[in-house]
């Protein structure tokens, strides 16, 4: 049975912050807000998880995951990006947008598109997820969360605790935080192009 913590949206309590990074330290997969919509999320290294998270979206191995970052200064770990689209990218963050770029060696594969060899990198303008990803240090793994057979993501922590408790680890209510998925732009073309 996951566990059920309300974050304020604004401010958010540090002692449950804390809590919620030793959770995903030690493997766990939870579902999230961001600025968007309701995500599900775990540590970047994290295998067993990210095919918990692949089981509960039944997406296949063409699925672009996405690594969630508190800002763009460490991108050049895991993404090859020229002057020209950091500076695109630097205008549009933080902000519901998932930019898909070059992945970098220090990404692994099984996190990259595998025809492509991409990741998607976003900055999500949300006191929550600016918590989580200062305390941890690093970014997490991430995919929106949309179950099977729908088109819009879930957006009720009460229906999202009916739907997964038994599936994650934990569900962070962080109140109403929208409808819409992310803003997908592919990096890689030039002009860049919009995907969603």
């Amino acid at each position: 049975m996951s566990q059920f913590f309300t974050i304020h949206p604004q401010n958010p309590q540090k002692r449950l912050i804390n809590q919620v990074v030793d959770i995903i330290r030690s493997g766990g997969l939870m579902v999230y807000p961001t600025d968007s919509c309701y995500a599900l999320g775990c540590h970047i290294g994290d295998k067993a998880a990210m095919e918990r998270m692949s089981h509960i979206r039944q997406i296949d191995k063409e699925h672009n995951f996405t690594l969630v970052c508190n800002d763009l200064s460490g991108i050049g770990t895991y993404a090859k990006v020229d002057n020209g689209a950091f500076r695109q990218m630097k205008a549009l963050t933080p902000g519901p947008y998932t930019f898909i770029l070059k992945a970098s060696h220090e990404v692994p594969r099984r996190l990259q598109n595998p025809k492509r060899k991409t990741i998607g990198l976003r900055v999500p303008d949300h006191a929550i997820v600016q918590a989580i990803l200062g305390t941890l240090g690093e970014p997490i793994m991430s995919s929106t969360l949309i179950m099977p057979g729908k088109e819009i993501p879930e957006t009720e922590p009460d229906t999202i605790r009916e739907l997964l408790a038994k599936q994650v680890d934990m569900i962070i209510d962080g109140g109403h935080c929208g409808f819409e998925a992310t803003t997908v732009v592919d990096m890689m073309t030039d002009p860049p192009q919009i995907l969603r």
